[in-house]
């Protein structure tokens, strides 16, 4: 398995990838897909900021972690939120850890003193990967999205990097 950061040849597996998470789970809230263009958009926004959006590739597997401030403005400049989204076939062989662990590295180098993870509180696998990596449950917001025609509860979690 390859951890490095993301390259045009992976934009249309991660975005086939990103739209089935999309399309057919809780994990994300979201319900807008996403574009070839929209992802290298998203990549050279988080370059320009000095993040960045790495990704672990086993042959046809892929899955990728990213970071971004976790809110706008000053006061938020060292704390940040990640999204880790694994094909299953990566899941249980260490690219999670493998990701995250180069996110982590990457978001110290750069000052961050505290990691969010936002994780629907459907995703128990997701929250205990979290805890397993030195994640905090930091607080559970009830019924904090909506999709599927139900409400969705929104786990966040932290980790300090200092």
């Amino acid at each position: 398995m390859i951890v490095r950061p993301a390259e045009e040849a992976d934009i249309a597996p991660l975005v086939a990838h990103w739209n089935r998470i999309i399309r057919d789970t809780t994990i994300t809230f979201t319900t807008l897909e996403k574009t070839a263009g929209s992802l290298r958009a998203l990549i050279a926004e988080r370059r320009a900021a000095g993040r960045e959006f790495f990704v672990a590739r086993d042959g046809d597997a892929v899955g990728f972690a990213s970071y971004d401030q976790f809110r706008s403005g000053p006061g938020y400049a060292h704390a940040m939120e990640h999204t880790i989204l694994l094909a299953p076939e990566l899941r249980g062989k260490g690219a999670g850890r493998a990701l995250m662990s180069r996110l982590e590295d990457h978001a110290r180098a750069g000052g961050a003193h505290t990691l969010f993870a936002g994780v629907s509180g459907e995703n128990e696998a997701g929250i205990a990967f979290h805890r397993r990596i030195g994640f905090d449950a930091s607080f559970r917001y009830p019924e904090a999205g909506r999709k599927f025609g139900r409400w969705l509860d929104l786990v966040l979690m932290m980790k300090r990097l200092g």
